[in-house]
């Protein structure tokens, strides 16, 4: 009898084992849209790009990107889970399987491509500097000089520029890009610089609109496009065929203009799929 008993309650347990495991909806699946998750990468502190607002809402162009392609994989917009992914950590979260993709202003370069496949690219920025909107003392880099330049911990931007277009310009490190506008706005600082659609969504923010402005000088190319794991030959062809999508609908361009307009962004028009600028 207490064996019995025994052999009834293993199978009771084996079968709510078995059941749970079927019903797992938190387990990422092919894009069936069956209510299972993809777990994208972004940024969560890049306004107008990709910011985490406090009410826990995610905004920005790679943000909008990131569910349009989401939803042409198949999936609906609820079974989207973000997670941060900073700069440093991008090609690890790629490689352990941490995220489906990552759309986070990750530009394409050779370095990245030995360990990570790139979808796109799906914006062409440039190297800028964002100035005050009453000064027209810098009209080219080499103007940067004996200015003072923010650079923000670990960026190689205002390296750049002193290294190759401006060596005498003072560079002033900040914390943050939040603390560089502010700087900018009183004044400590003459510019700021990193791409072009960063400069502009941070610009673009409602404290900040009208009062700086970009120089478009287009220093560099940044071709951003979306990081897939290495070899996902499948998984590429089809972000490759949304991005073409989203361009050719319309999409892309109310993106941009959402997310970039009222910094009076001049991006250029959107790249074609392969099309890496150098």
């Amino acid at each position: 009898m207490q064996l019995r008993k025994a052999t009834a309650a293993s199978a009771a347990v084996l079968a709510l084992a078995l059941t749970a495991t079927a019903c797992g909806s938190d387990k990422e699946d092919g894009g069936s849209g069956d209510g299972k998750k993809i777990t994208i990468g972004i940024k969560i502190d890049q306004p107008g790009i990709g910011l985490k607002t406090p009410d826990g809402k995610y905004t920005g162009f790679d943000v909008d990107v990131a569910t349009y392609v989401a939803k042409e994989l198949g999936y609906k917009a609820e079974d989207i889970v973000f997670k941060e992914t900073k700069s440093a950590d991008r090609e690890t979260a790629i490689e352990r399987g941490d995220v489906k993709f990552i759309a986070a202003s990750y530009s394409i370069n050779d370095e990245r491509l030995q360990k990570v496949d790139f979808a796109g690219p799906y914006l062409l920025a440039h190297q800028d500097i964002l100035v005050r909107a009453d000064d027209d003392s810098i009209k080219s880099p080499a103007d940067l000089n004996n200015k003072k330049l923010c650079s923000v911990a670990g960026s190689t931007s205002a390296k750049n520029v002193k290294d190759k277009l401006a060596p005498k310009a003072q560079l002033q490190t900040y914390g943050g890009y939040s603390e560089c506008l502010t700087g900018l706005e009183n004044k400590a600082i003459d510019a700021l610089t990193t791409d072009d659609s960063i400069l502009a969504g941070y610009a673009s923010q409602q404290n900040f609109q009208g009062k700086f402005k970009l120089a478009g000088f287009k220093m560099t190319n940044e071709n951003y496009g979306i990081g897939l794991k290495k070899g996902d030959a499948d998984l590429k062809k089809k972000v490759d065929a949304a991005l073409t999508k989203m361009v050719s609908d319309g999409s892309w361009d109310k993106a941009v203009k959402d997310n970039f307009g009222p910094a009076n962004y001049k991006n250029e028009p959107a790249p074609k799929i392969g099309n890496i600028v150098k």
